[in-house]
């Protein structure tokens, strides 16, 4: 014990050795603040620092026979439109009394979808069918008047051929007749302009009724009853611009972006097959309609597009698709066993640029961006011949929100799966 409180005693500084306490202080915070520094720049400056969650799924060998559709000369991905859809609004500004429509409804051309205060328009009606009486009335007294002056001017002639009656009467009965007539002319004038203002009048109300321009369905419900709507925006924004949106869902065709490299490819009448990403396995036939005559200088892409030869109540508008360019001469892909090869992923985790088909590969927790070549399709998945291996990693679930935040060495953490 006395060895141990001998050495503790060594451990003891001189006065001369010991550094005021403030500089000790000093120390500590310029190293706090070193880390502190360190930190933040590791934090802002590595990528990914946002770490986002994903699901993810594993690339399996691919294995079998599969009937696969072959000879596509271009492959493209876009969306489904339409191209008769319009926001039905009334030709007044005015207020809403009742509607008669909810999203979903399908409806007939010339189908009452809602009405409008129309007080002021009935009010306006009544006052110019008083008007149009008035004056109705006033005719006929002048019809009268001229009957009058007839037989007056009759009366004065035989007057004056008897020697009775001066030419003086004989002329002021004459001019009274044509003054008769001429006001006569005049009311049967303001008869007309009454009766245009009240066809007027009433087209004013009928405008109070808002009617479907075409069939379709109600896909957005934009008003309800007290609100005010115009056809042009304002009152600040507190002034709806519509009643509703109404799609011809006849009229539902896709809209693809094609690199302008390959679109020697693609011709009006072509045969198409266009696969829905929320139908994987229902290919519907199509055929190019048309290729727009202009091309998009930012993408390099010129616009294609194709209509369905088939109508279904399962293609909704706005609907991602996939399309597969056939040979002109073939009305629809040929059908044949194909040896799967490669890997089998998801088609959930296929993205289409510009430049072909990627996927979002995951090394450790970062993204890598992989080109892949894609192969036929078995069910809701997707064989891969080149870019991936057997056990490899990728993100799927994507959609235009998820592509947008994935890039290249970008942190992410994976979903648990569920149950």
């Amino acid at each position: 014990m006395d060895d141990k409180r001998q050495l503790l005693g060594e451990l003891t500084l001189d006065d001369d050795q010991r550094e005021p306490a403030g500089v000790k202080l000093h120390y500590y915070l310029t190293a706090a603040a070193a880390v502190l520094l360190a930190g933040a720049a590791w934090y802002f400056l590595t990528p990914g620092h946002d770490a986002i969650t994903v699901k993810v799924a594993t690339a399996e060998r691919a294995t079998g026979n599969v009937k696969a559709n072959v000879d596509a000369v271009l492959d493209a991905s876009g969306y489904v439109t339409a191209r008769r859809q319009a926001t039905v609004s009334s030709k007044v500004t005015g207020k809403v009394s009742e509607v008669f429509i909810e999203e979903g409804m399908v409806v007939k051309a010339g189908d009452l979808l809602a009405t409008l205060d129309d007080s002021s328009q009935r009010a306006a009606l009544e006052l110019t069918r008083a008007q149009l009486a008035a004056v109705t009335a006033r005719l006929e007294e002048v019809r009268i008047q001229v009957k009058e002056a007839e037989l007056l001017l009759a009366r004065t002639s035989e007057l004056t051929s008897r020697k009775l009656a001066s030419t003086a009467d004989l002329d002021n009965a004459s001019l009274g007749l044509e003054a008769a007539r001429a006001r006569l002319g005049a009311l049967e004038m303001e008869v007309r302009v009454a009766d245009r203002t009240l066809g007027v009048q009433q087209l004013m109300l009928d405008d109070m009724q808002i009617l479907a321009p075409f069939d379709g369905v109600v896909v957005t419900k934009a008003a309800q009853p007290g609100e005010m709507i115009s056809p042009v925006s304002g009152g600040g924004g507190f002034t709806r611009t519509g009643i509703c949106t109404l799609v011809d869902m006849d009229s539902l065709e896709v809209e693809v972006d094609v690199n302008e490299a390959y679109i020697n490819r693609v011709n009006p009448g072509q045969p198409v097959v266009a696969t829905l990403n929320s139908y994987p396995d229902w290919e519907v036939p199509a055929e190019v309609i048309t290729i727009i005559p202009t091309a998009d200088r930012s993408k390099a892409t010129v616009r294609v597009r194709i209509g369905f030869k088939e109508r279904d109540d399962r293609i909704l508008p706005d609907m991602g698709v996939r399309v597969s360019f056939l040979e002109e001469q073939m009305e629809q892909a040929p059908v044949r066993e194909t040896l799967l090869t490669g890997v089998l992923i998801p088609t959930g985790a296929i993205a289409t640029t510009d430049l072909g088909s990627i996927v979002y590969r995951l090394e450790q927790d970062r993204i890598r961006i992989t080109p892949v070549v894609l192969g036929p399709r078995q069910g809701t998945r997707r064989s891969v011949t080149e870019g991936l291996q057997a056990g490899d990693r990728v993100v799927t679930g994507l959609n235009d929100e998820l592509k947008t935040r994935l890039t290249e060495d970008r942190q992410v953490t994976v979903e648990p799966p569920s149950g």
